[in-house]
């Protein structure tokens, strides 16, 4: 089955598809897919369009009807990505699966008019696309998982588990897109024996930054930040943080590390160099990841993963094209005897992964089976993830 992906991160840059043929063998934990890679494509958001998301996300205040045409004009966006991929590879999906742009996640439930509720908002109409594109749509795949109980995400440790088990080693898939988030995998891991999280900011700090002071959407290759030098102190004020001393399973979003975080940043930092603060958040994801790595990994804050020797990080995302926060990673990393590698060794492109991750998990729907792990996600039950949009 040829099965669309389309993936629109935390950092709201744009869209990305991935065009992917399933088929399987069923083994006992995980099916045993057979998962190839047709080819994908990324599509930037248009500036005023972007700059509507960055509003929406975690808004005190917004405009419903605002909300409701940008769920409209999403799905004509992502209608278009798939239909430029498809006259690019010359195929035709024949399943979508489409992520959405998260605009809020809450993983944990709070109180709110007089009930605790966890909640959990991707936008983007799959109505819409599957009108325009004639074959059905899998959507909103994180509610399901907050009704079952977990946190609602990560979800992509299915297709981790599926493509980086090893019988004889220990691995850690590392995400490193708006957020940064593992899952770690154990050798010859079954379901129960799988840990993921999220390790705190990934490229979203980092872009802020950058924006503000160099007025550039990203660090190209990392090049500001191989100027600068480590605010230590402002980066141990930092690492303080809640968060990164929570215990998983756990989940961030742009409600931990969005606009007041970036403002506490740049306060902390006060008159430093330039460079000094896109180094200094630079060394804020590298050190989040590596800290999260030896504390709750090695450390095993999940007994149900037996201690053993870790050996490789596998990265992907975005900040796996940042040579500077990869060579950060790599010399942290190396006294604990864990090797930097890339998906991208493994045939599946960094920037495609998480794409390719929800063509499997709407495959999965589509075949009504589970694709969550709950030992990933602090979830009570297995759950089939997602809403069918039909043509």
């Amino acid at each position: 089955m040829i099965v669309a992906g389309i993936m629109s991160g935390t950092s709201a840059d744009g869209v990305n598809v991935a065009l992917v043929q399933i088929g399987e063998a069923r083994g006992q934990e995980f099916p045993r897919h057979t998962i190839k890679l047709l080819g994908h494509a990324e599509f930037c958001y248009p500036a005023r369009v972007r700059a509507a998301i960055l509003a929406a996300m975690n808004a005190e205040k917004a405009r419903v009807a605002d909300l409701a045409r940008l769920n409209f004009l999403l799905g004509e966006l992502y209608s278009d990505a798939v239909q430029t991929t498809e006259r690019r590879l010359k195929v035709k999906a024949q399943l979508i699966g489409c992520h959405g742009q998260t605009l809020y996640h809450q993983g944990d439930p709070q109180k709110f008019l007089g009930r605790k509720i966890a909640a959990t908002w991707q936008t983007g109409e799959a109505a819409i696309i599957a009108a325009r594109l004639g074959v059905p749509v899998v959507s909103d795949f994180r509610p399901a998982e907050l009704a079952a109980r977990g946190k609602g995400a990560p979800l992509v440790p299915y297709l981790d588990c599926l493509l980086f088990r090893n019988a004889r080693i220990g691995r850690i898939v590392q995400n490193i897109g708006g957020i940064a988030n593992l899952t770690a995998i154990s050798a010859g891991a079954d379901a129960d024996s799988v840990m993921a999280f999220d390790t705190g900011p990934g490229n979203m700090v980092i872009d802020a930054v950058t924006e503000k002071l160099f007025h550039r959407a990203f660090d190209r290759d990392g090049k500001i930040a191989a100027s600068g030098e480590v605010l230590e102190p402002v980066l141990r004020q930092i690492l303080r943080h809640q968060f990164f001393r929570a215990r998983p399973p756990k989940t961030a979003g742009r409600e931990e590390f969005g606009r007041e975080f970036v403002h506490d940043f740049f306060r902390r930092c006060g008159r430093a160099r330039k460079q000094d603060v896109v180094c200094t958040a630079t060394a804020l994801t590298a050190r989040s990841i590596t800290n999260a790595v030896q504390r709750f990994v090695i450390g095993g804050a999940n007994t149900k993963i037996v201690p053993h020797s870790w050996r490789e990080i596998i990265l992907s995302g975005g900040g796996a094209k940042n040579s500077t926060l990869v060579g950060m990673l790599a010399e942290s990393l190396a006294p604990l005897g864990i090797q930097v590698r890339f998906t991208d060794e493994f045939g599946l492109p960094a920037e495609a992964k998480e794409a390719v991750a929800f063509a499997v998990l709407a495959y999965e729907t589509w075949h009504r089976r589970p694709s969550n792990v709950p030992a990933a996600t602090g979830a009570k039950r297995l759950a089939i993830l997602g809403k069918i949009s039909y043509a």
